[in-house]
């Protein structure tokens, strides 16, 4: 059985861990409102990027670019996937890293010639303990997303997908739905459909062309410069996106451990208020058998 000085060295323990997790608590918090206000400041042009070249494929025909399906609707060619996974660079989160590895265990059971691109540490530790190849891991990018790194990321698996040795370009990614729910988020960046996409849908009161588009130096050279710096601000986007769910999932699971620190304080003090009672009543006891010992004494004395 625990004594009393015991009791109070764990409930001091539980106050301390309960400190830190309050602080680990607001610092996520304030991680996620700083960064996703840089989010809605960028995503807007990203998306306005996206509407203008599905625009360019409604009003001018017979464009081909290999980041497009072809132009008779045939699919693209099967051969290697390129998976990036987004994880973050630690846990303490939650399921949100099992939840996203999940999901790319899923697509490769699916097809097995797919290549991994992972950015965040945990995610690159956990492949390499499942004896999975991890073709590249980009460091230091799930804590700090920027457009650089973004830039970084695009141009890397672009230059693969151009040499053909990447037939499509998946990412796997958590999305921060609202404060409280979050979602896994596979999505296919490379090649896309023309006439839809799953990041941006056409307003209903766009207008219409009336005076044909004139492009410098040619259609295909303008498309597939804005193809890659949307697809820049798309991956950017998910670093943004995942970041946030990161940390909305552990400010969830930081609010649970401090709820159940609180309980832990709560049973501690009962059990230490009740050992603490029954010794002081254990004293009583032994001060008043005491006392009558010594009443019977005086007694004895007397006769």
């Amino acid at each position: 059985m625990r004594n009393a000085r015991e009791i109070k060295n764990r409930i001091n323990g539980i106050q301390d861990t309960k400190k830190i997790v309050n602080a680990m608590y607001l610092i996520s918090s304030s991680k996620m409102r700083k960064v996703k206000a840089d989010l809605d400041h960028t995503r807007p042009f990203f998306n306005a990027l996206l509407a203008e070249i599905k625009r360019i494929f409604r009003t001018v025909e017979g464009v081909e670019n290999r980041y497009f399906y072809p132009a008779d609707g045939s699919a693209a060619p099967e051969g290697t996937y390129g998976l990036l996974v987004i994880t973050a660079d630690k846990g303490l989160a939650g399921a949100y890293n099992k939840s996203v590895i999940k999901e790319a265990q899923r697509m490769m059971t699916e097809h097995p010639d797919s290549k991994l691109y992972v950015v965040g540490e945990y995610g690159r530790r956990y492949f390499l303990r499942q004896k999975k190849a991890v073709e590249r891991s980009f460091l230091y990018t799930a804590k700090n997303p920027t457009m650089e790194r973004a830039r970084e990321i695009s141009a890397y698996l672009l230059d693969l997908y151009d040499k053909g040795e990447l037939v499509k370009i998946y990412i796997i990614y958590s999305d921060l739905k609202n404060s409280l729910n979050s979602r896994v988020v596979m999505t296919r960046l490379l090649p896309f459909h023309r006439l839809n996409s799953p990041h941006y849908t056409v307003p209903k009161d766009e207008p219409e062309v009336q005076t044909p588009f004139e492009f410098y130096p040619s259609v295909e050279a303008v498309v597939e410069n804005v193809v890659k710096s949307w697809l820049s601000g798309v991956i950017y986007g998910a670093l943004v996106d995942s970041f946030c769910s990161e940390q909305s999932a552990r400010m969830t699971a930081m609010s649970s451990a401090n709820k159940n620190a609180e309980k832990l304080i709560e049973y501690f003090t009962a059990e230490y208020n009740q050992l603490r009672q029954a010794n002081i009543t254990e004293e009583i006891t032994e001060i008043t058998e005491g006392a009558k010992a010594q009443i019977l004494k005086r007694k004895k004395e007397v006769r």
